[in-house]
């Protein structure tokens, strides 16, 4: 084999040029020639090569030349398709489609009757364009002249002997006996009267006969002499009748191959089966009517166990591309081509489908967008990646705003099957604003596959930005009137609740699923019930995995130092023990003994870290009723007490708003926040400390006695006070120094006289109020441990 490889070589390498590499020697028997397998070296694809050696073979030379000259040009599609010829002194090679020689299997016996059928049609056909059409005789009908092609077609070679009638130095008569085993296959005319009776019988008559003999031997697997033919029990019995009359021994008497071949087309007759009758209808599959075409895939589905698999490959399934491209084949052609292409590998696949459906992405017409997404499941793992992402995916998009709501639809379950090909830049970018849209689409059903199709792709989504998507997204489902999209979002929570940090599946996913514990419908309230407890199981896990408390140990403050004694004892944990602790302090604080802001009382303000911090401004006790029309504010001037603000105990309550009507909000970092009036703040009893209430002010000078000189100036000033006496022991006599009446300015709340301290009083009028509100006034500033 290595010797033959490199004389081939010496050979072509002294020769012309010829395209064309040598591969594996295919065994061929009863031919002048070697046959090989090769390659074209432009591109690789594959061929085979019929070899014959002159110097060898200097006698049979007129018959390889023959069929090289009959092979140039004669053009048949039951013809072996030829694709180079070189011709030298020493050599000549003909390069033609990749063949496998029928003889393989006819000795293996491997063809079924219906595929034996079919190429015995395949071959009838040629056998008829040589005899009638070229008015040629073939002379050499055999298994080794009958190839398989690529595509499991018959095609007819073997063209040595094949003469014209017309012609005077014809090869057949003079070199047909120099044919291989040519006794054997000789009709019984030319075995009595030699070849030149040829010209005195009918021209189809030799090949008639050895087309009798060519049915028994693939029926039958072997053939060696005349008297076997009448054993017909391996040939179909539609045939018999048929098959008898090929092998008339009266050569004029004798049926042709046209006319086997029209017996066998007739109604009811031995060539109208399936595979035949999609052969045939399978060229003009573009221009046929809707039913016929539908009739045609029918039965294309029946005999695909029947026909070769690369017969598919390389006649039906262009076919069915150009009729769903541009014969307008439908959903039902483009289901057939998936389950051919099944059979492909990735390199075919990439080179026939691929691009027919890159280009049927960027058709407009809806039917065959559905059939696209519809059967995308079965051609993903085919397609490559930078194809999905950057052409498939691009068109596919234009599906999400669709006006049909079939074609929105299929293209949001389609996203399940395209997201593992697809970049993270485009799931987290225009993916996830398309799934937005949908998630509030008209259709009920589109926003519950919505829903669905993010819980599925969560895994997929950007961690950054992931939990903030989906809780958004699942929120709003929740509130969806539709039930089956309420459902979806509960479900898709429970599947993803891995995905959330404790902190949110706490404080944002349980809050929106708790209402539906109580939903209509007992659907909704079952599947809460089983996500909620799977998110309980987790909090309750990692709530037994944290600290006691982050607080100092009780009975000591934040630097080690022993708090002083409380109001209750340290040891009571009753619920109302904190609150209890927390009056008796603010008691103290308005009978004097505790100095709020005061520098020099600073280490004695200590208290138990459970009694939450009082306000900055203290309230000392009234000592009369206040009168309903004014509310008194003093202002003290020091430099030694700063202004504190005390925290808004609503703001841990305030959670951030988040707005689902146009998007999820998982899109931008921007938080909304509600705001709330100031007068609303003032009459909520959560409102922020900025806003003031009328409240007495008190503030005491150097001696701890009250300014009551201020109070009776503005006593005396005002209309209404004789229905106002004061109180018991106090007169309205005025100030005096040194036995006379002074009036010293006020600056700053304080006198320009030193030594002396004085209250600045002002006086604001209020509007008329109800001594109920009053009460409940200062009910709320005595309380103060009440507002938290």
């Amino acid at each position: 084999m290595d010797f033959l490889k490199s004389a081939v070589a010496s050979a072509i390498s002294k020769g012309p040029a010829f395209g064309y590499t040598f591969g594996d020697r295919v065994d061929l028997n009863d031919s002048i020639w070697t046959l090989h397998n090769g390659t074209k070296r432009e591109d690789g694809s594959k061929c085979s090569i019929f070899a014959f050696d002159i110097t060898a073979n200097k006698s049979r030379l007129p018959l390889a030349r023959n069929a090289l000259r009959k092979l140039r040009t004669l053009r048949h599609p039951g013809v072996v398709k030829v694709l180079d010829t070189v011709e030298t002194e020493t050599y000549i090679y003909i390069a033609t489609e990749r063949l496998q020689p029928l003889s393989w299997h006819v000795k293996r016996k491997s063809l079924t009757e219906e595929t034996a059928k079919w190429g015995l049609h395949n071959i009838a056909k040629t056998l008829k364009f040589v005899n009638a059409d070229a008015a040629s005789i073939h002379g050499c009908i055999r298994p080794a002249s009958i190839f398989f092609s690529e595509s499991g077609e018959w095609k007819l070679g073997g063209f040595d002997a094949l003469s014209s009638v017309k012609e005077d130095d014809s090869v057949l008569p003079t070199y047909a006996s120099l044919i291989p085993d040519a006794g054997r296959y000789m009709a019984p005319e030319v075995s009595k009267g030699g070849w030149e009776v040829i010209k005195q019988n009918p021209t189809p008559a030799v090949d008639a006969y050895n087309f009798g003999v060519l049915i028994f031997e693939v029926f039958n697997g072997s053939y060696n002499s005349s008297d076997q033919l009448v054993q017909m029990k391996s040939i179909p019995p539609s045939m018999h009748q048929s098959y008898k009359r090929l092998l008339n021994p009266s050569p004029k008497a004798r049926m042709s191959v046209g006319q086997f071949l029209d017996q066998g087309r007739r109604l009811g007759g031995f060539f109208q089966t399936p595979l035949i009758q999609v052969t045939e209808d399978i060229d003009s599959l573009g221009l046929k009517a809707e039913n016929e075409r539908n009739e045609l895939l029918e039965k294309l589905d029946e005999v695909a166990d029947d026909f070769p698999a690369d017969y598919f490959k390389m006649k039906v399934l262009p076919e069915l591309l150009k009729s769903v491209e541009f014969g307008g084949g439908g959903a039902k052609v483009f289901g057939t081509v998936m389950q051919i292409g099944q059979k492909l590998s990735d390199d075919e696949y990439e080179t026939q489908i691929t691009p027919v459906v890159v280009r049927l992405f960027a058709n407009p017409d809806r039917g065959i967008r559905v059939c696209l997404l519809d059967n995308l499941p079965l051609m993903i793992d085919h397609l490559p990646q930078k194809i999905v992402n950057d052409k498939i995916f691009p068109q596919m998009v234009t599906g999400f705003s669709d006006v049909a709501p079939v074609v929105r639809e299929q293209t949001v379950k389609a996203v399940l099957t395209v997201v593992p090909k697809l970049s993270d830049r485009v799931i987290n970018g225009e993916l996830l604003r398309h799934l937005a849209k949908t998630a509030n689409d008209e259709q009920p059903g589109i926003r519950t596959n919505t829903t669905i199709c993010l819980g599925k792709i969560a895994r997929n989504l950007g961690s950054s930005s992931r939990a903030k998507v989906l809780s958004a997204a699942f929120a709003r489902s929740l509130r969806d009137p539709f039930v089956h999209a309420r459902n979806a979002a509960l479900m898709a929570l429970a599947a993803t609740a891995d995905l959330f940090s404790e902190e949110d599946c706490a404080s944002k996913l349980l809050p929106i699923m708790c209402p539906s514990l109580v939903d209509k419908e007992k659907m909704i309230r079952d599947q809460a019930q089983k996500s909620v407890d799977i998110y309980m199981t987790r909090i309750r896990k990692f709530a037994a995995s944290m600290p006691d408390s982050v607080l100092p140990a009780p009975g000591f403050t934040a630097g080690g130092a022993a708090a002083p004694r409380m109001g209750t004892p340290a040891n009571d944990t009753s619920w109302a023990g904190w609150a209890i602790s927390s009056f008796t302090n603010k008691l103290a604080a308005t009978s004097g003994e505790i100095g709020a802001g005061s520098t020099s009382n600073s280490t004695t303000d200590q208290r138990s870290s459970s009694v939450p911090p009082p306000t900055t401004t203290r309230k000392p006790p009234v000592p009369f009723a206040s009168k309903p029309e004014m509310q008194l504010h003093t202002t003290r001037s020091s430099t030694t007490t700063p202004t504190v603000t005390c925290p808004d105990p609503a703001a841990a309550f305030d959670d951030e708003a988040e707005e689902f009507n146009n998007d999820w909000g998982g899109f931008e970092d921007d938080d909304t926040t509600t705001e709330q009036p100031a007068q609303q703040e003032d009459e909520d009893g959560w409102g922020a400390s900025s806003v003031s209430k009328p409240a007495w002010r008190s503030s005491y000078d150097d001696k701890g006695e009250p300014d009551f000189a201020g109070w009776l100036a503005a006593q005396s000033q005002g209309k209404k006070s004789s229905k106002n006496p004061l109180p018991k022991g106090l007169s309205k006599a005025s100030t005096t120094t040194n036995g006379t009446k002074s009036t010293r300015p006020v600056i700053g709340g304080r006198s320009s006289t030193t030594g002396s301290a004085s209250r600045k009083v002002t006086v604001v009028p209020k509007k008329e109020v109800k001594k109920e509100e009053v009460k409940a006034k200062e009910d709320e500033e005595e309380g103060w441990g009440d507002a938290w």
